[in-house]
């Protein structure tokens, strides 16, 4: 009796100590799984154009994330955790920004600054949107983006085409009286979007004539038979869509033949490239772009910044992307996590300090209160004007 009492004792001893044993061991990794979501970093992607010839508006995007991202983890980071890079080249080509998404994706980015060409964006966003990540553009001014409803990830810091072709159109009609144009395209979502609002807005102004309405193949060497077209066409002014490689290359051309037609374009030729390459004919040229912000603190000292670890000024679309970094470490911070409906809230309803100024999103996801100025190349450089 008292044999089978212990070995009874004993077997209940075994299973309370197995037992134990396996609750702690759950407790334990429980505890250790909770410990590693708490470690885990908040991961921001970057995509853009960082290497071939658009490179200068890529790269700036680039180190405005770096700089930022290093200032904040230097902080402590949001809500306790540290936030890691992971930079993807797209070459501003849309083949190649699927492939960069997908293993963004993969990767595990929560949130992606980027992409930086209106083509390459539109062929990346959908993936974004399947995989619920927060997009967030320093410069894809395609409307369709916002304006369509079918990319409710995306959000930029940049105001749309629409918005730039009728601050084009109004200045070239109301300012420099001008009433015959020619308008050209490089036949991609950003350039050639560009254009057909501007040729919109010249066709309702009632003020103005088309004489020349054409796309242009991007990349190629010579355009001498598209500029000879301007120039039979005996319009007085040419507004370009489309990016600063080929604008400089038509501008050439031109000034070579002598020709005095004024050059007029968008954001995506507003960029100190242009003018390194197309040097004393770059003179004159016109060119909206983001308003000029770089008296506001904020901006000053985001400059400084890049000046001290590169030793150069930033390039375009740098203060965009702090912006665009700001808002998104902004809306995670009240959020308090990564999840994309409350991310997605408190970038509308948030407003953030940026050096772009104050802002929010609106249900679309464009940034209220920011907009276009028109610039002019002066004695080498891009002057706003007034």
């Amino acid at each position: 009796m008292f044999k089978r009492y212990s070995i009874s004792l004993f077997v209940t001893l075994v299973v309370v100590f197995v037992c134990c044993i396996f609750f702690f061991s759950c407790s334990d990794s429980k505890k250790t799984e909770a410990e590693k979501k708490k470690a885990e970093p908040i991961i921001f992607g970057v995509a853009g154009a960082h290497s071939g010839d658009l490179a200068s508006y890529g790269i700036p995007t680039v180190r405005a994330v770096e700089l930022i991202i290093k200032d904040k983890n230097s902080r402590g980071g949001i809500n306790g955790k540290q936030i890691r890079l992971i930079v993807e080249d797209d070459v501003c080509k849309p083949e190649v920004a699927t492939n960069t998404a997908t293993k963004l994706v993969t990767d595990g980015a929560d949130v992606i600054v980027g992409h930086i060409c209106s083509g390459a964006t539109r062929a990346a966003i959908g993936i974004y949107r399947e995989a619920k990540i927060i997009v967030m553009s320093p410069s894809a001014t395609n409307p369709a983006l916002t304006q369509s409803g079918n990319y409710p990830n995306f959000f930029r810091t940049i105001a749309p085409d629409d918005a730039q072709a009728k601050l084009e159109v109004d200045f070239a009609l109301n300012v420099l009286k001008f009433r015959k144009f020619a308008v050209l395209h490089d036949k991609g979502d950003y350039g050639k979007g560009f254009a057909e609002f501007a040729k919109k807005f010249l066709e309702e102004s009632g003020k103005a004539e088309v004489l020349l309405y054409e796309g242009i193949t991007p990349g190629a060497v010579d355009y001498s038979a598209v500029v000879q077209k301007i120039k039979r066409s005996a319009a007085e002014a040419v507004i370009y869509g489309g990016y600063h490689p080929e604008a400089s290359k038509i501008v050439t051309q031109m000034r070579k033949k002598r020709m005095e037609t004024v050059f007029i374009s968008d954001d995506g030729v507003k960029d100190d490239t242009f003018i390194k390459v197309a040097g004393k004919y770059a003179e004159g040229v016109y060119a909206t772009g983001p308003m000029d912000t770089t008296k506001n603190p904020l901006a000053i000292s985001a400059i400084e910044a890049h000046k001290k670890v590169y030793n150069e000024d930033p390039g375009a679309f740098f203060l965009n992307a702090c912006s665009a970094t700001l808002a998104l470490l902004n809306a995670i911070e009240k959020a308090g996590s990564t999840d994309y409906d409350a991310v997605s809230k408190a970038l509308r309803t948030e407003n953030v300090d940026t050096p772009i100024g104050k802002i929010r999103f609106n249900n679309r996801g464009d940034a209220i209160g920011i907009g276009f100025s028109m610039y002019q190349v002066q004695n080498g450089v891009y002057v706003e004007l007034k």
